[in-house]
């Protein structure tokens, strides 16, 4: 008996292809949920969230250099690579820090959907400008209604 349904159709790499960044992003968003909370306890101990956010990084440091060990790609192939993309860990640092800081006030869940419902706003900008070298993908309706229904859960979560 086959883990994946997909398979005993006989579409398996294809469907598995296609699977396979859900289940990853999956796993990111329960780290995700996980990270504000544990970064928030750190914080409070050693009363810095910046301490905090410090140390977060600094561990993601060391196993990105661990892991990066084992991948071997040369530091070449970040030549030519655009200014802006060099930007990503300064939005990440931002983003470690402000919820180290909202998650204790706000509450986790209230937090990460704030968080969530405003990168779907960019994330929606940027694909329907195509900006950051993405693909575009233009705005519909349906994408509207999707982030206006996380608005109201925001809303909901705050007066809950």
């Amino acid at each position: 008996m086959r883990a994946w349904r997909c398979c005993d159709r006989g579409e398996g790499e294809e469907n598995l292809a296609g699977v396979l960044p859900i289940i990853i992003v999956v796993f990111a968003g329960l780290g995700l949920a996980v990270q504000p909370p544990t970064n928030a306890a750190l914080a409070r101990t050693a009363g810095s969230v910046w301490l905090a956010a410090l140390v977060s990084f600094t561990v993601g440091t060391a196993t990105l250099l661990i892991v990066w060990a084992i991948d071997r790609t040369p530091l070449s192939a970040l030549k030519g690579a655009p200014w802006w993309a060099w930007l990503g860990g300064l939005y990440g640092a931002a983003f470690v820090a402000a919820l180290a800081y909202a998650a204790p006030r706000l509450g986790i869940a209230a937090a990460l959907s704030i968080a969530i419902a405003s990168q779907l706003a960019a994330a929606l900008t940027l694909d329907h400008f195509g900006l950051l070298q993405l693909p575009h993908q233009p705005v519909t309706l349906t994408k509207l209604a999707g982030i206006a229904l996380v608005l109201i859960g925001v809303i909901v979560f705050r007066r809950g």
